[in-house]
């Protein structure tokens, strides 16, 4: 059975979207897509005098627990997990409060993990696997498997990668 890394954050849990909601409901306002783009990171998106705040919201208790689910994430990652030995890694260590989060909150929307299949590390080079869907680009370059990037704001720019636009299009690709 083939093994498959599955990123969390802008790949399982709607990170983007969980930040814009509570920018929103603490400022509204709208957010600048296009400059997440430019800078590849969703902090950039962020008005300038408020982008300290944006990335303080990281570190704080609650914020990774109460993400959104993406979109047909469910649904077809519970069919990958019957056809590949799936793995969810996440690099969570910069993020202390994200290592309890991120554990309940799989729990949560994916009950049909077991525990040893979360992996909460600083990087992800360490891990093998034939096949890993991720967000960014850093953590496709150097994996010897099949890589797949999600696509998601931060990456549209990106190229050299075969993209994910989706769990619709993961399902029709990996299924």
């Amino acid at each position: 059975m083939k093994r498959l890394l599955i990123d969390m954050d802008e790949v399982i849990a709607d990170t983007t979207g969980g930040m814009v909601a509570w920018y929103k409901e603490k400022f509204g306002g709208d957010i600048d897509y296009a400059k997440m783009l430019e800078g590849q990171s969703l902090v950039k998106g962020f008005p300038a005098e408020h982008q300290a705040i944006i990335r303080q919201q990281f570190f704080e208790p609650g914020f990774f627990r109460n993400l959104p689910v993406m979109d047909d994430s469910v649904a077809v990652v519970e069919e990958l997990n019957k056809k590949y030995e799936v793995f969810i890694v996440s690099a969570a260590t910069e993020f202390p409060n994200s290592l309890t989060e991120k554990y309940y909150w799989l729990m949560e929307h994916f009950p049909f993990f077991h525990w040893q299949q979360l992996v909460l590390c600083g990087v992800k080079s360490m891990i093998e696997a034939d096949i890993m869907i991720d967000d960014h680009v850093r953590h496709l370059k150097n994996f010897r498997g099949k890589p797949w990037l999600f696509t998601a704001p931060h990456n549209l720019n990106e190229e050299g990668f075969e993209r994910i636009d989706g769990w619709k299009d993961a399902a029709m690709k990996l299924l």
